[in-house]
């Protein structure tokens, strides 16, 4: 059984031979979520727009015997979103796991923002949200079989900061997305949720958080620590098993308190 509870009360999460596809694989929080659903027994396809990047992630993967297989993707052309989900398809066999992690952000003040900046997260964020989950939707319908989509969130989308207005908004759509679609979609069997990360420590922004900036966040966190892609596992496996049947139209908040925080 796919990630089953236990007698014993313990969670246990067993994706063997489950396919599963991510977005945005191929470094930072991707690249961890791809090798957390791995190495619990599931069949990747790694997708995203850098190949070279991909096919690291896919040796990672091989090096413990584990199934993966990079896939050409650009979110926000849908052509190419049906395209990738026919290669997963038919390389991996029928998707059972989406994980809507791919997106970008423009750091700069609203009045400096530009229509191409909007545009370009928006996009991404948001946009390519929804044709993954549409695409992997349908696929679910046309096979008679349900799924799990997660969407990774963020708490921008629940509580505001300056500089990324696009960044926020698109989070903020994608939260209620997340909560429309898991209305539309339970009665195919299809769950939709979200994780909503806080400051997750990443090689990407690890110098920026080693600065100021950081030590100010870690000050406003009840658990006076940045989170790490680790603590993103945990949820992440969750939703993505039978344990989780009765959650559709959730946000897990993974922040260390900081939005519970006044």
């Amino acid at each position: 059984m796919v990630g089953a509870v236990q007698a014993s009360g313990k969670f246990s999460a067993d994706l063997s031979g489950v396919a599963a596809i991510i977005t945005g694989a191929g470094s930072g929080l991707g690249r961890h979520l791809a090798l957390t659903l791995a190495r619990a027994g599931a069949k990747v396809a790694l997708a995203g727009r850098r190949m070279e990047a991909l096919k690291k992630v896919e040796a990672e993967i091989e090096a413990f015997d584990g199934r993966a297989l990079p896939v050409e993707l650009d979110v926000t052309d849908a052509r190419s979103v049906e395209a990738a989900v026919e290669v997963a398809e038919h390389e991996l066999g029928p998707i059972a796991i989406l994980v809507n992690n791919a997106g970008v952000v423009a750091v700069k003040p609203s009045l400096e923002l530009t229509e191409a900046d909007w545009d370009r997260v928006v996009d991404t964020n948001l946009k390519g949200a929804f044709l993954m989950a549409g695409a992997v939707a349908r696929h679910m319908v046309r096979l008679k079989h349900g799924g799990s989509i997660v969407n990774i969130a963020s708490i921008l989308g629940m509580r505001a900061t300056g500089q990324v207005a696009g960044y926020s908004a698109s989070k903020a759509g994608l939260i209620n997305l997340t909560r429309t679609l898991a209305i539309e979609w339970a009665r195919h069997g299809i769950r939709v949720n979200a994780i909503a990360p806080g400051y997750i420590e990443t090689d990407i922004n690890r110098d920026y958080l080693a600065g100021g900036a950081g030590k100010a966040i870690i000050e406003r966190t009840p658990l006076r620590r940045l989170g790490r892609v680790e603590d993103l596992e945990g949820p992440l496996l969750l939703l993505c098993s039978p344990a989780a049947s009765y959650m559709t139209g959730a946000v897990i908040v993974v922040d260390g308190g900081q939005t519970a925080a006044v």
